[in-house]
């Protein structure tokens, strides 16, 4: 209940985070309509290039469309949903829970783990860019720094090593020289490599079950009766039981802070 009380007093600060982009676009699109929408313009100074708004829409309209995919590869996102589809499958319920209601139990616990990393990105990166304290490209370099500690800490030094010789790059001192377009590949592997682990632990007592109902089934000769019929109630009492939701959802999200 803590837990659960933390997260959702956080939660407010989340929908800032995803507002952020709105908020910013509201006024530019109000004066477009007002007197148009004005030509892209490029200035150079001493401070630096700065851009007009229209180009910032337009970056900013493109950095929306590959939102997903960084959702997506950057985040936990890929083990939970993972882990729960193979859930789905061993208990044999086909489209119970349905992927709607999947996706949105991966959504959220993807942002109660990766709430300690949003939070750096908003007080390090979006505040300042906001307060104008920082320059666009340098709030994207601040904003990768935190993804890159979780992705780091999250993959396998195999699989990172694995990318780094494909794409030819020599030896590294630390982690911080290695390459983001390398990284980001090797924790989806790790991530994947790590679902497929925790899918194959939750699939055996499931498995026994099946294989228990289908000796029985055999040895009283009802051969023509699907085992999936009888197991299923089976599986699904054990699951309940055992508090099967809190178990996986609670390993999920420890996961990752191991």
């Amino acid at each position: 209940m803590l837990r659960n009380d933390i997260f959702l007093g956080r939660l407010p600060r989340l929908l800032q985070l995803s507002t952020l982009l709105l908020g910013l676009l509201m006024p530019s699109l109000a004066m477009a309509q007002v007197g148009g929408l004005d030509a892209i313009t490029v200035q150079d100074s001493e401070e630096g290039t700065t851009y007009s708004v229209s180009l910032q829409i337009l970056f900013l309209m493109t950095l929306l469309t590959v939102l997903p995919a960084a959702v997506l590869m950057m985040t936990g996102f890929t083990r939970i949903v993972v882990v729960l589809g193979i859930l789905r499958n061993a208990i044999g319920t086909a489209q119970t829970p349905s992927n709607q209601v999947l996706i949105g139990l991966a959504f959220f616990l993807t942002l109660f783990v990766m709430y300690p990393v949003f939070e750096r990105v908003w007080e390090e990166a979006v505040q300042p860019y906001m307060a104008e304290e920082l320059a666009p490209d340098q709030a994207v370099q601040t904003a990768m720094v935190p993804f890159r500690e979780f992705m780091t800490a999250q993959t396998r030094e195999s699989d990172l090593a694995m990318f780094m010789r494909i794409s030819d790059n020599g030896p590294v001192e630390s982690m911080d020289d290695v390459p983001f377009t390398v990284l980001v590949p090797a924790f989806v592997t790790s991530e994947l490599k790590t679902a497929f682990q925790i899918g194959f632990i939750l699939f055996l007592p499931f498995l026994i079950i099946d294989l228990v109902v289908a000796s029985t089934l055999m040895s009283m000769g009802m051969l023509m009766l699907s085992p999936m019929i009888i197991s299923l109630p089976f599986k699904i009492m054990l699951f309940v039981l055992v508090d099967g939701w809190s178990m996986v959802m609670g390993t999920l999200a420890a996961s990752f802070f191991t």
